[in-house]
């Protein structure tokens, strides 16, 4: 898919607004995966997003998904260690998480529901409505599967990696 480069920036600039944003930033205190935390997994799973978007040869909703891929794990709390939140977290992190996004952010009814099915096909009554929702369910497994076959001192020593590698979305 080819964009215009005034598109590219306005994408870049939405990107690093919310990479240094203070409510993102506390995503780095909450565990991901296997070591990693959810501020690291999710700009890898927006990267890996943006990736797969420009590759394909469909015209796509370029912003939506980036928003949606940015917010798809903004639960915001320490599902292993929080008592009062619904279980499976697998299943309901992503409404919360959107919940989450609409009220501290306003983002779109499109980014909702792309983050309401990221979890497909675990929450599999609820799959992925078109091509954007589908890319981000598949960048989203595919990063957290990585992951969690990662050991947690490979992640330690690569963090600073992780931190520059998204530090820019192109």
């Amino acid at each position: 898919m080819q964009i215009t480069e005034e598109r590219k920036n306005s994408l870049e600039k939405t990107y690093q607004y919310y990479l240094h944003h203070e409510a993102i930033l506390k995503m780095k205190e909450i565990p991901a995966h296997m070591g990693s935390n959810v501020y690291i997994h999710t700009f890898k799973v927006v990267k890996k997003v943006m990736k797969k978007a420009l590759k394909s040869h469909k015209n796509l909703d370029l912003e939506n998904l980036l928003v949606a891929s940015i917010f798809h794990d903004y639960y915001l709390y320490n599902w292993r260690t929080t008592k009062d939140r619904p279980r499976p977290h697998g299943k309901h992190h992503p409404h919360i998480a959107a919940a989450n996004a609409k009220r501290d952010f306003d983002i779109s009814e499109k980014s909702q529901e792309m983050i309401k099915t990221h979890m497909w096909p675990f929450n599999f009554f609820n799959p992925p409505k078109g091509r954007e929702a589908r890319i981000l369910c598949n960048a989203d497994t595919w990063v957290a599967l990585i992951e969690c076959l990662s050991t947690r001192k490979h992640k330690a020593k690569k963090e600073n990696k992780y931190l520059e590698d998204i530090s820019h979305l192109f």
